[in-house]
């Protein structure tokens, strides 16, 4: 079988590709390697999408799942190891089996970025995480330190200030970068610390966490405070090593057309944080994902004709 069009990923930017391209009535499968939701449904708390002020990611994207699926969507779960270009359709090469599309839609997302400090590897699943949702509960009542200064960042330590006995909230720059009512919100929690200008040098423990060494970016000074936890949330990584066909910047995300999203591979199209822009949010990703059905439905067109 040959589809006209292959969504390869089930967080936002996908399902909503697939909304828009099987009420455009293609003939459509999304390929996901895990579960649909992607990282956003490991959020606790959404409050920027529009006609929800508050939900949790898992919830949304459940809702999106159900509308997605309400259309007919066919879900398959395999892991796509690459993508070759056949002219009139792209084979794609999965664990499992191959598949045959004449359109592709990478949403792909990405994963947390490391610090890569010692400590980090050996402690991850024994005190350090990048899922404040996941592993918060864990940590009643300890101290632990949050590291990190975007959106992701500063909504992940407000959320553990409502479980930890004290957060500290570690970032190398002097100001943070996330939204402004996130920071005012941050303010008025009276269990945390902050400590600008200041950076992870390592995490230090025996059989778990038990104290993080940070130091000033200025003078060099060092000092250890005792936590149980650390929680990581200082950017991503796109999760697109398996393409090797298409073109890519420095730091791997996908380069693409910015009127239609393309790649440059024909037919092949990127949405969501895997591609390179500058705003990473869920109502980019939908926006994109439509985008992205709309071309791919173009394209299926021009070549139909």
């Amino acid at each position: 079988m040959v589809y006209d069009l292959i969504i390869i990923g089930g967080g936002p930017a996908g399902l909503s590709a697939a909304i828009y391209a099987l009420r455009a009535r293609l003939n459509i499968v999304l390929i996901e390697k895990i579960a649909v939701g992607g990282q956003i449904a490991l959020t606790d708390n959404i409050e920027n999408y529009p006609g929800f002020p508050s939900l949790s990611g898992i919830e949304l994207m459940q809702k999106f799942e159900e509308h997605a699926k309400g259309l007919g969507l066919n879900i398959i779960y395999d892991e796509i190891k690459d993508i070759t270009d056949n002219g009139q359709y792209k084979t794609l090469r999965g664990v499992n089996e191959s598949y045959r599309s004449k359109t592709v839609i990478i949403t792909v997302g990405a994963s947390p970025r490391r610090l890569n400090i010692p400590g980090e590897r050996e402690f991850t699943g024994r005190g350090v995480s990048y899922c404040a949702t996941c592993d918060g509960p864990f940590f009643k009542d300890e101290d632990i330190a949050v590291i990190g200064g975007g959106d992701a960042a500063l909504k992940e330590a407000n959320y553990l200030t409502k479980i930890a006995k004290s957060v500290l909230l570690v970032h190398r720059r002097k100001e943070f970068r996330a939204e402004k009512i996130i920071q005012e919100k941050l303010h008025n929690a009276k269990n945390i610390t902050m400590e600008l200008e200041h950076s992870p040098v390592s995490i230090n423990g025996g059989k778990s966490v038990e104290s993080i060494t940070i130091e000033n970016v200025k003078t060099k000074e060092r000092k250890t405070v005792p936590v149980k936890g650390v929680f990581i949330f200082i950017g991503i990584n796109p999760q697109t090593s398996f393409l090797k066909n298409i073109e890519k910047d420095a730091d791997g995300f996908i380069k693409t057309d910015h009127y239609t999203l393309m790649t440059s591979m024909p037919g092949v199209f990127c949405a969501g944080d895997a591609h390179s822009k500058k705003l990473l949010q869920v109502a980019t990703a939908v926006g994109e994902g439509a985008l992205a059905a709309t071309a791919a439905e173009e394209f299926v067109c021009d070549i139909c004709n």
